[in-house]
């Protein structure tokens, strides 16, 4: 086990989103709750909130069910989320790939579970989404932002999905059409909204920006 200080992060995968509409999602901290279980899922930088939380009570991974998913980080933090101790340790190589342990391990659930969701925006909505439909009430979900700020996007006119967004505009993954970036978010489809910008006069887009820049 490692120490305390080992396994605070620097922080420096956190990012303040600025204010905006009521349905984009809100994230937090992850806190230490009591619990007989505890499922942690977390992709890519997301584990260096796991390790924040380990520095504040170590003992509640002997009850843990972590599922993490490195993305592109490799697996940096593979080994040191091993050596938190969980009760059971899945690494996964996509969240597609994943989905279908993190269903099992929520059917499976017990009254009480807690669930702490940490990393990118398209893996929390999709874990939370998963969460509520197994019945895990909303208040026994923390979810904490960490990493990359790119979107899950859903193009409101062929309804594709588009994953890791990072320019507004963009162009859909499926129809190619070219789309702004909403703050509107759907629970049900753990996805933001994109329209297109350029109905009215086709061909007039505006250069892509990063988003937040």
């Amino acid at each position: 086990m490692r120490s305390d200080q080992e396994g605070v992060s620097d922080g420096m995968s956190k990012f303040q989103f600025p204010p905006s509409i009521a349905s984009r999602p809100v994230y937090g901290t992850l806190e230490a709750r009591p619990g007989k279980a505890h499922l942690m899922i977390a992709d890519a930088e997301g584990a260096e909130a796991l390790l924040d939380l380990a520095s504040s009570d170590a003992a509640l991974f002997a009850n843990a069910h972590i599922i993490y998913i490195p993305k592109d980080t490799g697996e940096t933090y593979v080994e040191r989320l091993r050596a938190l101790g969980p009760a059971q340790f899945y690494v996964g190589p996509s969240y597609a790939a994943s989905v279908q342990r993190i269903r099992r391990v929520l059917s499976d659930a017990h009254m009480g579970l807690q669930v702490y969701l940490a990393g990118t925006e398209g893996l929390m909505g999709q874990a939370q989404n998963e969460a509520m439909q197994a019945g895990i009430p909303h208040g026994a979900i923390q979810t904490e932002h960490r990493g990359s700020v790119a979107r899950r996007m859903q193009c409101v006119h062929c309804k594709g999905i588009t994953e890791d967004v990072t320019t507004d505009p963009f162009v859909c993954s499926h129809c190619g059409l070219n789309l702004f970036v909403r703050d509107h978010y759907s629970r049900r489809l753990a996805a933001f909204q994109g329209v297109c910008i350029d109905a009215e006069d086709p061909g007039n887009v505006p250069e892509p920006v990063e988003l937040y820049k």
